[in-house]
């Protein structure tokens, strides 16, 4: 009896004072994560000093969803030195550890490699896909290309190096008219991205 009546006792003081015995706490307090700037602020910059918008901006990138879309140069701004492969179609995709869709280090860029002093060990992927077409002997010939780059895991670590931070674990390439069919490499160390 004494046990029914404390229970009742209880239910009647929770439903006359509910916030005396579930006071709001406030907002838990904030982590690293929560200081960085993301991209729907609207104050993140491209490294060219645009604002970097949340879907694609005029050159194919949408670095919200770690996404290019475009050509070959649009991917380096139309710079010169690029106009050999304008008319090459380009997709690209990338983890936060290659280009973060915020910025977290409080120097208004999109993150790279954060947490790290350079690539390595990092994590860091992308792919590349790249497509497009020559005349040949009266002939238009199409060709594409698949990479997968992972940053190395440690500085000495050997494998087919590109950029020097990075390693090609994996390529795809098609060209009927070269005789190109298919898988041209593959690390031994696997080419899954998850791997790495």
């Amino acid at each position: 009896m004494k046990k029914r009546m404390l229970l009742l006792v209880v239910i009647v003081l929770l439903m006359a004072f509910p916030s005396a015995v579930f006071a709001d706490k406030g907002d838990p307090p904030k982590g690293p994560a929560d200081k960085c700037t993301t991209i729907q602020s609207g104050e993140l910059l491209t490294s060219d000093g645009w604002v970097i918008p949340t879907g694609y901006d005029f050159w194919g990138y949408n670095y919200q969803a770690h996404l290019f879309n475009g050509f070959y140069c649009d991917a380096y701004r139309d710079a010169a030195w690029c106009q050999d492969y304008r008319d090459v179609k380009l997709e690209m995709k990338w983890n936060d550890a290659w280009m973060s869709n915020k910025d977290c280090n409080g120097d208004g860029l999109l993150d790279r490699h954060f947490g790290f002093d350079s690539y390595i060990g990092s994590g860091a992927w992308e792919t590349n896909h790249q497509s497009g077409e020559y005349e040949m002997d009266g002939k238009t010939c199409q060709w594409n290309y698949f990479v997968k780059i992972v940053a190395k895991p440690t500085v000495d670590f050997a494998c087919e190096t590109i950029w020097g931070e990075f390693c090609v674990i994996q390529q795809v390439e098609n060209d009927p008219c070269a005789g190109i069919h298919g898988l041209q490499f593959i690390s031994p160390d696997g080419a899954g991205l998850g791997n790495w």
